[in-house]
């Protein structure tokens, strides 16, 4: 057997922290996978976020926003307890208008859109026709 030189065992080295780098986050994936079945519907809590609640019930964030009469945040963290101490009412109240708001979302879902078609005369991707 031949003897590896210092140029094969960064490459052997490099390998390996790519494999263990894509190791790991294939285990970060299954593990958001599987919590996510596990947790849905859950019985909502001051601790939860709206967006926690959305992805829970399955029902856009932007739903929930507009029950309790907010505007929807980008990366908004808070919890139901702080929004409601903010809007200055019990959170009981708030749970109460997410859970008719996710009500009433399951019960009237929006239709369902069709695929984007391209007007008659022009092909479906803009590259298509252009020319070098």
């Amino acid at each position: 057997m031949k003897k590896l030189g210092w140029y094969q065992w960064l490459l052997l080295a490099v390998f390996l922290l790519a494999v263990i780098v894509t190791g790991l986050f294939a285990v970060r994936a299954v593990r958001r996978a599987v919590y996510w079945q596990t947790h849905r519907d859950e019985q909502i809590r001051p601790w939860m976020s709206v967006r926690y609640v959305a992805r829970s019930y399955r029902v856009p964030p932007h739903v929930l926003y507009q029950a309790i009469k907010l505007e929807p945040v980008p990366r908004d963290r808070r919890p139901l307890r702080e929004i409601a101490r903010e809007q200055n009412r019990p959170v009981e109240a708030l749970v109460y208008e997410l859970q008719q708001a996710i009500k009433d979302f399951r019960a009237n879902p929006p239709p369902k859109l069709p695929p984007p078609t391209s007007p008659p005369g022009q092909t479906a991707s803009p590259l298509a026709g252009a020319t070098p």
